[in-house]
């Protein structure tokens, strides 16, 4: 269905065609048609972060960034979904246009920019959707508050979003909000990753529930930077790493349309260089619980993940779990059942 559909959609600016793609699948799921076109994935539970997820295949933040249309990307068969990534308050992201595909190289530059109506508005929307999965809320620090606030603005977040959450993301790696990137570094993150910690404990006795708290780090990474990520990571002991966000690379799509566009590069390009992090993060959280300074904690794996085989190989380079986005945009909602009946088959 969805190959008939996307000359379509592909004919229609990228944005649009993002509105319009979902606006359909609600009116779908409300007519209870949605259903007849999706092949849901098998049973394949697993226990991740203290959470037991139906599959290993989840949705990716950014997809919905307001969580507007959680029951019925629910029904296309994720395992888990993540919204956001959602901001204090409501902000217009960057001017228009920000969204580009490749389709040569089925891959997407985005500068969105956090665009989206802010943390109130995203909680009144959990609190409308019947979805009682796995959902986790990515959060991140609004474009005009200054970097060294950026910790003000992953509280009000967190606070805001803590009871209606299974885990909360922690968003410090996009490449579309000013100096951002800055809060993966050694003493930014040690000071950052702290407070949430602290917060979190707090949350934990005031709602009577413990809340997961993932970090989303970026691809273009070296091997000393993925190194004390993963010893800050265990150090506060946060409950998941989520692998990878967009990259600044333009390996891959060199002299294409589109390509010297600003922002972030995913889809097929990105697969191996966020496979790549993948495998040294996991090396380097098993060497940490090895040594005895705590838990070698999952990892999510996202980026670039196109077919089938693409998940399996981000399970084997040592993910718990998987994320997808850029790859529906190509694949439409068969990659789902395709990932999960892959993984189920071989991981």
């Amino acid at each position: 269905m969805f190959q008939l559909l996307r000359p379509a959609l592909f004919s229609l600016d990228p944005e649009t065609a993002h509105h319009a793609t979902l606006n359909a699948l609600k009116t779908a799921h409300c007519l209870g048609t949605l259903p007849l076109l999706v092949k849901h994935p098998a049973i394949d539970p697993r226990t991740v972060m203290g959470i037991t997820f139906p599959n290993p295949v989840g949705l990716a933040a950014g997809l919905d960034k307001n969580g507007e249309y959680i029951d019925a990307l629910a029904a296309l068969g994720f395992g888990f979904i993540e919204i956001g990534t959602v901001t204090p308050r409501a902000q217009p992201g960057n001017p228009k246009p920000r969204l580009f595909r490749l389709p040569q190289a089925q891959a997407i530059i985005n500068r969105m920019g956090f665009n989206n109506s802010g943390v109130d508005a995203l909680v009144e929307n959990v609190k409308r959707a019947q979805y009682k999965g796995v959902l986790g809320i990515n959060i991140g620090k609004n474009a005009d508050t200054p970097i060294e606030k950026a910790a003000d603005d992953y509280l009000i977040g967190l606070r805001k979003v803590y009871a209606h959450a299974s885990y909360v993301a922690i968003n410090i790696s996009s490449p579309n909000t000013k100096n951002l990137r800055q809060l993966q570094g050694g003493d930014e993150l040690d000071a950052l990753l702290g407070q949430l910690k602290a917060e979190q404990e707090k949350l934990a006795q005031r709602h009577g529930k413990y809340v997961p708290l993932a970090v989303k780090i970026a691809p273009d990474l070296d091997a000393e930077q993925i190194k004390n990520i993963a010893a800050l990571l265990v150090k506060h002991r946060i409950d998941g790493v989520i692998a990878t966000n967009t990259t600044l690379s333009r390996e891959g799509v060199e002299g294409l349309q589109h390509s010297t566009e600003v922002g972030g590069l995913s889809g097929l390009p990105v697969r191996e260089k966020s496979t790549a992090v993948i495998r040294q993060l996991a090396a380097e959280l098993n060497a940490c619980a090895e040594q005895g300074r705590g838990s070698a904690l999952p990892i999510i794996g996202v980026g670039g993940i196109v077919k089938g085989a693409d998940a399996l190989e981000k399970m084997q380079a040592g993910a718990a779990l998987v994320q997808m986005y850029s790859g529906m945009i190509y694949r439409g909602w068969e990659l789902v059942a395709e990932c999960a009946t892959a993984i189920r088959h071989k991981h």
